[in-house]
């Protein structure tokens, strides 16, 4: 079975997209689309801007959900998943994908979104760390008996973690993980405590956004990072995707759950390859692949 899988932030580069706008008129139509909606020329920065322009959250989420789709609905016939998930902000990708959103609505609830972890961000210092080489539940257990607010954010694949939370209890958290015997526990350069209690703001604003919004029955089952579990109805689809703000990605549980319903091969769409190293990690057997625009087609 094909299992479609949608990168989050941080997979982000200069330049991104532009091979799909110079090769597919779909996409271009798309493209131009996009920069209505956010009342912003998303593609100048997405094409010639700097890895510093594509940093800011207002335009990383959009730009990566932009290629992720884009890419989607250029692949036509060749797009056929059995199910699909997404790594924390592609999981939007993916249920637009899935037709489970329509792409304007989509992209609105992302733009939203990204504007609304941005303030979260500002209301508190707040940060996330990487953290190598422990067990899941060590991480689990040293996060609970530190002070003040740190959890597992992303559980990426075994071995690899992601803490979240208040800056001071995040690296007080990060010297108790290396006496612990981490291999690496190490801040990261992000400016707020994604998947986190700090969190509850945007998660608040989102909410709104989520409820006001039509869904529709996704194509596939989509594994969304809050349960990792096949969700296909609607309802449940947004309720766990206003809590997935505050929950942690379950990342490894979902891969793994696609592989015990049947997934062999896992296809990355959007930029970079991350998930498929992480989709490695978490079984060596399976296949992955990245989408690729046909030019021939």
């Amino acid at each position: 079975m094909n299992a479609y899988i949608f990168p989050g932030q941080g997979a982000q580069f200069s330049g991104m997209g532009l091979d799909l706008y110079e090769n597919s008129s779909l996409a271009q139509e798309l493209f131009e689309k996009a920069n209505e909606i956010l009342g912003f020329s998303i593609t100048d920065i997405m094409f010639e801007g700097s890895a510093e322009d594509l940093k800011e959250t207002k335009v990383t989420q959009p730009a990566i959900f932009l290629h992720s789709v884009i890419l989607a609905k250029t692949l036509g016939e060749n797009f056929k998943p059995d199910m699909v998930a997404g790594h924390s902000l592609g999981e939007f990708s993916a249920l637009v994908a899935a037709g489970a959103l329509t792409f304007e609505d989509g992209l609105k609830l992302v733009s939203q979104r990204a504007q609304a972890m941005q303030k979260a961000c500002e209301l508190q210092p707040s940060t996330m760390a990487a953290v190598l080489g422990l067990d899941d539940d060590v991480v689990e257990k040293i996060c609970a008996m530190t002070e003040g607010v740190v959890v597992a954010a992303n559980y990426n694949c075994p071995g690899q973690l992601v803490i979240s939370g208040e800056i001071e209890a995040i690296n007080k958290a990060c010297e108790a993980l290396k006496e612990e015997g981490a291999r690496r526990a190490l801040v990261l350069p992000v400016g707020g405590a994604f998947h986190s209690p700090l969190m509850e703001p945007a998660r608040e604003e989102l909410a709104a956004a989520i409820e006001n919004t039509e869904f529709s029955k996704p194509s596939c089952p989509i594994y969304q990072n809050v349960t990792a579990s096949a969700i296909t109805d609607e309802t449940e689809i947004k309720a766990n995707l206003i809590s997935q703000l505050t929950a942690p990605v379950r990342w490894t549980q979902s891969v793994q759950q696609m592989i015990t319903d049947g997934a062999s091969h896992f296809t990355e769409v959007g930029p970079g390859k991350v998930l498929q190293g992480l989709v490695k990690k978490i079984h060596r057997e399976v296949e992955t692949t990245s989408a690729t625009l046909d030019t021939e087609a």
